[in-house]
């Protein structure tokens, strides 16, 4: 249906209790189409053995196209091995050590409620009738919730409901609610096995938290109340827990369990850390029960809890485009804990009951006294294991070979059982080659005609403020005042801007010579509804070869605070005190979390970091994206928390004073973005006059030469995962010339006709496909959680030819282009409104004959694509990989192999080893 419609969001979400099935679209006609669809689908599933197989488990021989096209196959290529779609998803998932850690310790503290995720160790003793059972009990009307949210007939869309559900009667569900472990009597200590993380610090390798179990979540407003006192303990590097657990160098970050979980019927407070030393661990405990204590005994400030409550006014006021989604999951897990569903909708009387308890004193603090000030805990510790991964690789090897062995023995040999485990994945295959051209015609679908010819415009105005040009978009707000503004700089040091990232998170830390940095939180809580600085670029829709980079300033306040964003904006940047005595230590401590979760971070998209490596080959936006958030800043990060103490960061924090000094400036090409409601205008200009006439002058600074010639056309990072991630890169058009929209056609088709069956369904990657970027002037493929990075690469070398050959059809056209339009005309929050001219620079105009020559895209205009920026530019392409070296990658066959040296203590393996320095050098 991804190809059908015109929706802006269809996925599904797996808890740990429930799994929800939502949708999203702004049509009506296609709202009804995806209901019908989602309904039987979830309702009445075919549960094919085959489907089974692919998307969970099974054995077969690791290249079964080789098996059916050599007749003397290799013996690598016919080994047997485990296959199967989430199987491998999950290898991936458990890559992630923060995400181990937490399923570790949800089995622990939640026995009753298994790894909705699954475990791969434990995924292959299901089987399909598992399956069949598990939805004949669970997917069932009588267990299910269903929940609408937006402005179409509510009794049109409940009509076709009932007559989906009419063929049901009532059954006997499992309705008892799941509970976590009792901790009455006394504290509980478990320890478990873990990876070894090399980003970090050998002797910091100890993740460690205490939990209390807490009280029932069906108290709507005690459960409300435990979330402010759990944000009061935690928000913010001002906050206690944050002061005594790391600032105090206990640890680097807080453990990934860390917070109040209220999704159960019965609610869960943790505090924990990543990255402790072994002999560290039980103090971590200590610290916490004592912090605990003393915040007890001193009571909280009522001006804090004034902000948190403050922070919820806002976020109720401002608009989203995703409002209904935001509902539908603050609704759904208490209402499957038995808790009426309106009541989680009556959010006024939750905050007004909150506030007469809490005017009457002590409130808070009989909260921490009721559930916090004791030791009925659970503490749960993973230990570093130098042989954890091997041990898996011997788990899943002993898996592997007892199943080959029952497989055997019902076969009556170990050759009957190949043959067969061979013949099945031979047929499977050929239902996979099948699938691309299976009869969908009784699937509904929308039509390009559906598409409006026209854009919805969005009316801006400009004007010219103390020499600074200013968009105003003027609409209704429910008061809020959004602001933007951009700071362009021009030649700025390679060694200056890959500082960016830790500045921006420096000047939310340090505190200035006048204020702490816990007063600036509680100001920017109790006066704003946030304020942002980063790091901005964008290419030119004129030329892909350029780009603008600079500061990106942002806040959003009630129309009448608007000038306590511009004045915190001007405090943070300008009087960030990098010369205090702790602000060595602040920053090496930002560095360190920073590190401690780099891993896991790439683990969870080590497909956009290879994007990213491969396309700052192409184009100075490429280059600056690499250097601000790919491998060249882990590497970096890497380099700079594991200085020793005697190399110091004096000079980091030299330069990062450097960048204050011209990060805010009144630079000619400083421009602005308001958005507010027509009444508000003219109190928003006064505001930003004053603030744009006090910004200092703009200095010089030396000017700086990009290159990106170094970027080998093949380049592997071993890292240590199950599974691989891939992508290849090639340079296209700018935004403004018409071959960019049948490249957004050609990205949707391979995607989906061929990318998605190739790479996931025979290849067993959880993901895949092709993507252009318009703007940036890029086409590219990628694949993560991939078993078989070097067959996909083989796909997608092939793919431009696939595309060029096809004999499209109008229906493959209407599809790519219904695809295309889910994002082109997805709704927007009231404060993005406007955002993409002032961003990037891109006109309505432009926009307009952009959709136009999407619309137009025919069969030729994909094919001649196909062949002149695929086909031919083929030989441009730049390819990286990311994951465990095998025997193919090497160096004779084009491979540049580069290591990132991620501790001091990380053995050095392969070609060359990578500094922040040179890891854009071959």
């Amino acid at each position: 249906m991804l190809r059908r419609s015109l929706s802006n969001f269809m996925n599904a979400f797996t808890s740990s209790d429930h799994t929800s099935y939502p949708f999203a679209t702004t049509n009506q006609q296609d709202f009804k189409n995806l209901l019908s669809v989602y309904l039987d689908a979830t309702l009445h599933p075919l549960l094919r053995e085959n489907d089974y197989t692919q998307e969970g488990w099974r054995i077969g021989p690791e290249d079964p196209k080789a098996v059916l096209e050599s007749p003397d196959p290799k013996a690598e290529d016919q080994k047997l091995v485990f296959k199967g779609v989430v199987y491998n998803e999950m290898k991936g998932q458990m890559s992630n050590a923060s995400y181990l850690y937490y399923i570790r310790f949800q089995e622990h503290i939640f026995p009753a409620i298994g790894n909705s995720g699954g475990d791969p160790q434990k995924m292959t003793s299901l089987s399909h009738q598992d399956l069949r059972d598990f939805h004949a009990k669970n997917y069932h009307p009588t267990n299910a919730r269903l929940f609408t949210y937006g402005d179409m007939p509510l009794a049109e869309h409940a009509f076709e409901i009932s007559k989906q559900l009419d063929g049901f009667t009532q059954t006997s569900v499992d309705t008892s609610i799941k509970r976590p472990i009792t901790i009455e009597g006394g504290p509980l200590d478990y320890v478990v096995k873990g990876p070894v993380d090399p980003m970090l610090d050998p002797s910091m390798q100890f993740k460690t938290s205490t939990s209390w179990v807490l009280g029932d979540t069906s108290d709507v407003v005690e459960t409300f109340s435990l979330g402010v006192l759990s944000s009061l303990l935690l928000n913010g590097y001002g906050s206690p827990l944050y002061q005594a657990l790391i600032e105090s160098g206990l640890g680097p970050d807080f453990s990934p369990n860390t917070g109040f979980d209220s999704s159960g019927r019965i609610g869960v407070f943790s505090v924990g850390l990543n990255g402790v030393k072994g002999d560290d661990v039980p103090k971590v405990k200590i610290a916490l029960q004592q912090k605990l204590q003393e915040i007890h005994d001193q009571g909280f400030d009522n001006g804090k809890v004034d902000g948190i409550l403050h922070q919820l006014e806002l976020a109720l006021r401002h608009k989203t485009a995703g409002f209904g989604m935001d509902l539908m999951q603050r609704v759904e897990p208490p209402w499957f804990n038995g808790v009426d569903p309106f009541t989680m909708l009556a959010w006024n009387d939750t905050v007004n009951a909150f506030k007469a308890k809490y005017a009457d004193g002590g409130y808070l603090e009989s909260l921490l006294q009721k559930y916090l000030l004791n030791d009925r805990t659970m503490t749960f510790t993973m230990e570093p294991s130098a042989t954890y991964a091997d041990d898996l690789k011997a788990v899943e090897s002993s898996h592997l070979s007892h199943k080959i062995s029952a497989f055997s023995k019902k076969a009556g040999s170990a050759e009957a059982a190949h043959k067969d485990l061979t013949r099945k994945e031979l047929e499977l295959l050929d239902e996979q080659t099948k699938a691309p051209d299976q009869d969908l015609s009784s699937l509904p679908t929308l039509h390009v005609r559906d598409i409006p010819r026209q854009m919805e415009r969005k009316e801006v105005r400009h004007s010219s403020l103390e020499s600074a040009s200013v968009q105003w978009r003027e609409a209704s707000t429910n008061g809020l005042t959004y602001f933007r503004a951009i700071s362009p700089l021009e030649g700025l040091p390679k060694e200056l801007r890959m500082l960016i990232p830790l500045f921006t998170d420096a000047i939310m830390r340090l505190g200035t010579k006048d204020k702490t940095m816990e007063e600036l939180e509680d100001l920017i809580k109790l006066k704003t509804g946030g304020v942002g600085v980063s790091y901005h670029s964008s290419p030119s829709p004129l030329d892909n070869t350029t780009s603008v980079e600079g500061f990106s300033f942002s806040g959003q306040a009630l129309d009448g605070n608007i000038n306590s964003v511009y004045e915190l904006l001007r405090i943070l940047v300008q009087e960030t005190n990098f010369d205090g005595p702790e602000a060595e230590n602040k920053i090496l401590q930002l560095l360190q979390a920073d590190s401690s979760g780099v891993l896991d971070a790439i683990a969870s998209s080590g497909h956009s970091y290879a994007r990213r490596y491969t396309e700052a080959a192409f184009s100075k936006q490429g280059l600056l994206n690499e250097q601000i958030g790919g491998l060249t800043q882990v590497q970096q990060t890497a380099n700079l928390a594991n200085r020793t103490p005697a190399e110091g960061l004096g000079d980091v924090l030299a330069k990062l004073k450097t960048i204050q000094s011209f990060a805010l400036s009144k630079s000619p090409s400083f421009r602005a973005a308001i958005t507010c409601g027509p009444e508000a205008s003219g109190s928003n200009e006064r505001a930003l006059s004053q603030f744009l006439s006090a910004l200092p002058k703009p200095i010089s600074m030396p000017a700086d030469v990009l290159s990106a010639d170094d970027y080998t056309p093949m380049t592997f990072f071993p890292l240590p995962y199950q599974v691989s991630y891939a992508a290849c890169s090639l340079p296209t058009v700018p935004y403004i010339e018409p071959a960019g929209a049948p490249l957004q056609i050609l990205s949707q088709l391979l995607t989906h006709k061929h990318l998605h069956h190739e790479i996931r369904e025979k290849g067993g990657a959880y993901g895949g496909g092709a993507y252009a970027r318009g703007l940036s002037g890029l086409f590219g493929f990628y694949s993560y959680r991939d078993p078989n990075p070097q067959r996909t690469l083989e796909i997608i070398r092939d793919a431009g030819r696939w595309a060029r050959d096809k004999d499209w059809t109008d229906q493959d056209l209407e599809e790519a282009k219904l695809s295309t339009f889910q994002s082109v005309d997805a709704p927007q929050s009231v404060s993005e409104e406007g955002m993409t001219r002032f961003l990037s620079g891109i006109s309505e105009d432009m926009e307009q004959k952009q959709r136009e020559h999407l619309l137009d895209v025919g069969k030729k205009d994909v094919q001649e694509a196909a062949q002149k920026y695929l086909v031919d530019g083929m030989k441009h392409a730049r390819t990286a990989v990311l994951g465990e070296q095998k025997g193919w990658v090497k160096p004779s066959d084009g491979w540049t192999i580069k290591n990132i040296e991620l501790s001091r203590a990380s053995e050095t393996v392969g070609a060359s080893d990578l500094s922040a320095g040179d890891l854009d050098k071959p």
